[in-house]
């Protein structure tokens, strides 16, 4: 693989990334505007989780072209469930606790975690097709 090929593989990765962070805001929304539906009784917050799903639905695919479906789905579903948590105190003054705190960090580890090992990943097929990419030479011929 040139560098050119990696650089280019290295930047659709983190645009997969960037996708996902963009989803996950999707996702925070959807959960958010789910209990102000009333039960779906309630017309625009109802209209408003539909158009959040769908959209959060639709930029994690985009996001899913380029990172595991497994790091990606877990990531997304982690800073859904963070931000959630976060904004749930704020709007609905949802209680926060010590232990919600504790399960943040974990949590945002764990994504961490992905995030680096998914970049690992990549960083080690670039190699390998670099180095299928090299042409082999055959050593220097003996005279006898």
């Amino acid at each position: 693989m040139s560098s050119t090929t990696a650089t280019a593989a290295s930047s659709s990765t983190s645009k997969g990334w960037a996708w996902l962070l963009f989803s996950s805001l999707f996702e925070i929304t959807f959960a958010l505007s789910t209990e102000a539906t009333d039960g779906f009784t309630k017309l625009w917050p109802s209209l408003l989780t539909a158009a959040a799903a769908s959209c959060g639905i639709y930029t994690l695919s985009q996001a899913l072209k380029t990172i595991d479906v497994g790091v990606g789905y877990t990531v997304w579903a982690g800073i859904g469930g963070v931000g959630t948590v976060v904004f749930g105190t704020v709007i609905y003054d949802e209680p926060m606790t010590v232990w919600k705190v504790i399960a943040f960090f974990l949590i945002i580890g764990g994504a961490t975690g992905l995030r680096v090992s998914d970049t690992f990943a990549a960083k080690k097929a670039a190699a390998a097709a670099a180095a299928a990419e090299k042409p082999v030479t055959a050593p220097p011929a003996t005279v006898a």
